[in-house]
């Protein structure tokens, strides 16, 4: 199955880009934001130190403000429209007010034409749902969610102070209020062997979610995971990484869109994989395989 044949592509799998190129007629960039949030398992509220894999910038280390993000990305793309990603920390930790005015000052940006909003699925109170119903009323959006494991091992080992059970809850919330749901999984977690990880897929797919978002665990300076895995790896090649995420693709609905399907990091704050930072050619090898294999996003579940 080919999902985009635009511009001389042959893509084989659903991406954002596709998705929102087909529904503004234009190309859509997302800016990062930081919203100057932090997170209940930085504070004290629900643990500290926040996730093991986690940045001291709370995995937001590109983010920025929305006109310094424009002011970037429009030399690339000159005539693009914008989503507002607020993407550090946990974007709706905070006072519903405080989350109201800096959600509308986005979307009161004359380049802005939505909004998407990460966070952690228990972080989203029945205030916070109201306010996103509200938003959704009038405006594009959709709301990201780290699940990054359903394993409970996993959790306790990362630290997240939260379930999966947490997660399937949350998630039931927004889809009730028809608020589409991006799901986060990080790919290469410690203790997590092949089979795990495709688990941890078929459970984010057994929803009716929007999107899901595939980050390869990146080994990152200061965070405290590089104090107690200081030699870790997540996958010892390209190519052992394109076989896990090809298997992955083909375990996902075809009408899931995918956000991404790999996870990179600033070059200056990497330790591993050392490769990592090369995105365009590990898309470029996940594209080719699917190719070569002759296979697609949902193939596996057509049998």
């Amino acid at each position: 199955m080919i999902f985009d044949r635009s511009d001389g592509q042959q893509l084989r799998v659903n991406t954002i880009s596709t998705y929102l190129k087909n529904r503004f007629d234009s190309k859509v960039v997302k800016l990062s934001i930081d919203g100057g949030f932090t997170c209940p398992n930085r504070d004290g509220s629900k643990g500290t130190g926040g996730c093991l894999f986690c940045s001291a910038a709370g995995s937001g280390d590109m983010a920025s403000t929305i006109e310094d993000q424009i002011c970037l990305l429009s030399q690339k793309w000159p005539n693009a429209k914008y989503i507002a990603y607020f993407q550090s920390h946990t974007n709706t930790y905070a006072p519903v007010d405080e989350l109201r005015q800096k959600y509308y000052a986005a979307l009161n940006h004359p380049q802005v034409l939505g909004i998407a909003i990460a966070t952690r699925p228990d972080c989203i109170s029945g205030e916070v749902l109201e306010l996103l119903c509200e938003i959704k009323k009038k405006h594009f959006m959709w709301i990201e969610l780290g699940l990054q494991s359903i394993h409970s091992k996993t959790a306790s080992d990362m630290n997240l102070c939260y379930t999966v059970s947490d997660y399937d809850k949350a998630l039931d919330k927004l889809l009730q209020k028809n608020i589409p749901v991006v799901t986060h999984l990080i790919l290469g977690l410690p203790g997590e062997n092949r089979e795990m990880m495709l688990d941890s897929i078929s459970h984010a797919c057994s929803k009716d979610i929007f999107g899901l978002k595939l980050h390869m665990l990146n080994l990152i300076k200061g965070s405290p995971m590089a104090q107690k895995y200081p030699d870790y790896v997540s996958f010892g090649s390209i190519d052992e990484y394109i076989d896990l995420v090809v298997a992955a693709i083909e375990i996902i609905p075809p009408e899931i869109v995918l956000h991404r399907i790999s996870g990179d990091a600033p070059r200056s704050t990497l330790i591993a994989p050392a490769w990592s930072y090369r995105k365009r050619t590990i898309l470029n090898g996940i594209h080719k395989e699917l190719k070569e294999r002759n296979t697609w996003q949902g193939k596996s579940l057509e049998l």
